[in-house]
């Protein structure tokens, strides 16, 4: 009975990483074929550039969470050692860095700054003010 349950985890761990292998894959070949279709209808921009590269790191990002997942699963359920568990910090640091710049290359701020930009946009919209963030002017700019 044990056994089985060890076997279930290990397919459930390798199915979780095929999942995202898959998001990886499945993600960069969709952004790479909307970018195409968009590039050979019009003269390509800078946002269709930038739409490109998001979804890809999107797509990343999803591959990552899953694979991380499936670490997780893997060392804690199946090889529940302290060797097994330093590499898991390894693996779930290194991914995990990767999430956060791959996050800010994306957005463009900090993770943890999204509320704040969104707060500051709502404000501003309430305020019935149509200037975009950027365009905006300083006293000393005047």
């Amino acid at each position: 009975m044990d056994l089985d349950f060890v076997t279930l985890l290990h397919w459930t761990t390798r199915a979780i990483e095929v999942f995202g292998i898959l998001a990886i894959v499945v993600g960069i070949v969709g952004a790479t074929i909307r970018y195409l279709r968009e590039w050979l209808s019009s003269a390509p921009g800078e946002d269709t550039y930038r739409t490109y590269r998001s979804s890809v790191g999107r797509s990343i990002l999803l591959g990552l969470e899953l694979l991380v997942a499936a670490d997780i699963i893997n060392t804690v359920a199946i090889e529940p050692s302290l060797q097994s568990l330093a590499v898991l910090a390894g693996i779930v640091a290194i991914r995990t860095f990767l999430s956060v710049s791959l996050e800010v290359e994306i957005d463009g701020r900090w993770p943890w700054r999204k509320e704040a930009a969104g707060r500051g946009e709502r404000s501003r919209a309430t305020l019935g003010d149509a200037v975009p963030l950027s365009s905006t002017r300083t006293p000393s700019q005047t």
